[in-house]
């Protein structure tokens, strides 16, 4: 009796010291290079515009972690596994996702969205969404597993145009737009200037043109999305540290 007595006092004592240690433990974050959202750098370091806040809110919080360069299929996989401490940056919150993951305060919110289309695809500059989804024979090409937000996923969703999906990276899905494997394809206003500064082409003219949309709603907010087992202690602590909102 004695003897399971002294097990049981080690084991307690082993639960206590291993909570905090699990608290603090290196927690791995999850990018994927997209300028100019996440840029890497040679030092393994993560910047731009979702990178830079999300480092510095784990930096200010005090928490370990490293970042693991992941296509964002691999990422979306991982943290629905809930098999590790694991968070993915830049990514919207909607409540499919809601259900395996969950998500700090917001990081980083995009201009509205516009579509970058290839030369041969012409429409009114500034018309409704609705009205260019509703174009005949419309080909949209669109990242596989990816939400552009709740109005163009609805738009898409209601109109159906036919739809090209792929798993490759925006810049990639750019070459597809400029080979005419499909029209146009959605992104942050922010983003699209970025690819087409290193297209080597400029909007309305050369290979591309960019379309506003003139019913298009303000951006979607970006967040640190992590897996489940991320402790509640550690989402409000980036929280406290994130300082967007």
């Amino acid at each position: 009796m004695q003897a399971i007595a002294h097990a049981r006092r080690a084991l307690l004592l082993g639960l206590a010291l291993a909570g905090p240690a699990a608290a603090t433990a290196n927690i791995t974050v999850f990018y994927n290079e997209r300028p100019p959202y996440l840029i890497a750098a040679p030092d393994g370091s993560v910047s731009g515009l979702t990178g830079t806040p999300a480092g510095r809110a784990f930096a200010a919080a005090g928490i370990p972690f490293i970042w693991a360069k992941t296509p964002t299929n691999r990422q979306l996989a991982s943290i629905k596994q809930n098999k590790a401490m694991e968070c993915a940056v830049g990514w919207f919150k909607n409540p499919e996702r809601e259900q395996f993951a969950q998500f700090t305060k917001a990081i980083y919110r995009d201009r509205p969205a516009v579509a970058l289309a290839n030369k041969g695809f012409q429409v009114s500059q500034y018309d409704t969404l609705e009205r260019v989804l509703a174009t005949r024979g419309i080909r949209v090409l669109l990242k596989e597993n990816f939400s552009y937000g709740p109005f163009i996923d609805n738009s898409i969703a209601r109109f159906m145009p036919h739809l090209t999906h792929t798993t490759a990276e925006n810049a990639l899905m750019v070459e597809m737009i400029r080979k005419g494997r499909a029209d146009l394809m959605f992104m942050a206003e922010e983003e699209a200037d970025y690819l087409l500064a290193n297209a080597n082409a400029t909007a309305g003219s050369g290979d591309f043109h960019l379309l506003r949309f003139s019913d298009m709603p303000a951006g979607e907010k970006r967040y640190i999305m992590c897996s489940k087992q991320v402790p509640d202690e550690i989402i409000e602590r980036l929280n406290r540290a994130i300082t967007f909102e």
